[in-house]
């Protein structure tokens, strides 16, 4: 059985000729006014778990937004804070005078601007599009390149800091393109979170790559620290606590830490989108002649939950394989006696490989939820 986003392993040694470099080119425009709420039109494409929340930070700002996504009952949030429904990406951008998008996969991403109804075919001229989603530096650089001859602007801007950042605009922005544009862009980027501008178009892209490398190591270290400090005897909310202070200190740690002590599998970052992350750099690595290890093992170890058919539970169920590893399950902290008892039988039977990924879907989807944390 096949599933999105995996691979077995991804070969570290291609030619030469395969490697590939940063596009340099500038794009020439005509020059823009500047970007305001009195005077931009604003379109946004994609509304899941963290595009709704950045979009609305801009119509809390006064921008006048128009927004398509594929399931529209995800947007209504947005439309009932006044933004207006498309029924295309193109005609999110017939009316718009710069497009943000943050979907799923690279083939999302193309569909969305490169597609018989995608952005470009509806973007007048002067426009600015800007693609949130972690995807490939060369999809990146092939909407950077038609964008130009239409004179479109085009930035690469994948963002790190989940569901939690997004709500609260406090994102880290890594973003490829032209100067000019990216300053350009700095009154609605500031809505959002932190411009990191690292380069050329495709160079948010290969930001997001070696920011990914890193929370795979942060991850599994998350997660096996816990299972140490319990087999130890130790306290883990204490552990947690302890860690922060120091040099071990993380986000991962920090925000997923307490999820899992609370059984809360909820997505910050689906499991699903953090596989199709890992899968784009092992391959961009082997394009470079670069061996990473570390990000194969975590890769693999997130496979294994995937084909579970838990693909659309938080990174931090990657504790889940790694308990079961142990024949163990990591304690529960702040819970009632009745929602200790459904989590444990979930997770018990994530274990139990005679349960089929259907049936254990529907004992996590049972799971009752802690209110989300700020």
């Amino acid at each position: 059985m096949m599933f999105r986003g995996c691979l077995s392993r991804v070969a570290v040694s291609p030619p030469q000729s395969a490697r590939r470099t940063l596009h340099t080119a500038a794009t020439t425009l005509s020059p823009h006014p500047p970007l305001s709420p009195e005077l931009t039109r604003v379109g946004w494409v994609g509304t899941g778990v963290m595009g709704r929340s950045m979009a609305g930070h801009l119509i809390e700002a006064g921008y006048t937004l128009t927004v398509f996504t594929r399931t529209k009952s995800k947007a209504e949030e947005l439309l009932n804070k006044g933004a207006t429904w498309a029924a295309t990406p193109r005609e999110v951008a017939a009316k718009s005078d710069v497009v943000f998008s943050i979907v799923g996969f690279p083939s999302d991403v193309e569909e969305t601007y490169l597609g018989p109804d995608g952005v470009l075919e509806g973007m007048n001229k002067g426009g600015i599009v800007v693609d949130m989603t972690t995807s490939k530096p060369s999809l990146a650089q092939s909407i950077y390149e038609k964008g130009k001859l239409q004179g479109v602007a085009s930035v690469d801007a994948p963002v790190s800091g989940g569901d939690i950042g997004a709500r609260n605009g406090a994102l880290s922005i890594m973003v490829g393109g032209d100067e000019e544009v990216v300053h350009q862009l700095q009154p609605l980027f500031s809505k959002m979170g932190k411009v990191r501008h690292a380069g050329a178009s495709g160079a948010g892209q290969h930001t997001k790559m070696s920011n990914q490398v890193m929370i795979a190591a942060t991850m599994i270290g998350m997660v096996e620290a816990l299972l140490y400090a319990q087999r130890a005897g130790l306290s883990l909310e204490n552990t947690i606590e302890t860690l922060a202070a120091g040099s071990a200190a993380n986000w991962s740690l920090a925000n997923y830490g307490p999820r899992v002590l609370q059984g809360d599998y909820r997505p910050g970052f689906f499991i699903d989108h953090f596989i199709k992350d890992m899968k784009i750099c092992l391959e961009e690595a082997a394009l470079m002649e670069l061996s990473l290890p570390g990000l194969q093992l975590v890769h693999d170890l997130y496979c294994r939950v995937q084909a579970r058919g838990l693909g659309q539970l938080g990174t931090q169920a990657l504790a889940l394989e790694l308990a079961a590893m142990n024949e163990t399950q990591l304690a529960l902290h702040g819970r009632t006696e009745s929602d200790s008892s459904v989590i444990s039988a979930a997770v018990g039977a994530y274990g139990d490989t005679k349960v089929s990924s259907s049936e254990l879907v529907d004992k996590f989807d049972s799971i009752p939820q802690p209110p989300l944390k700020q």
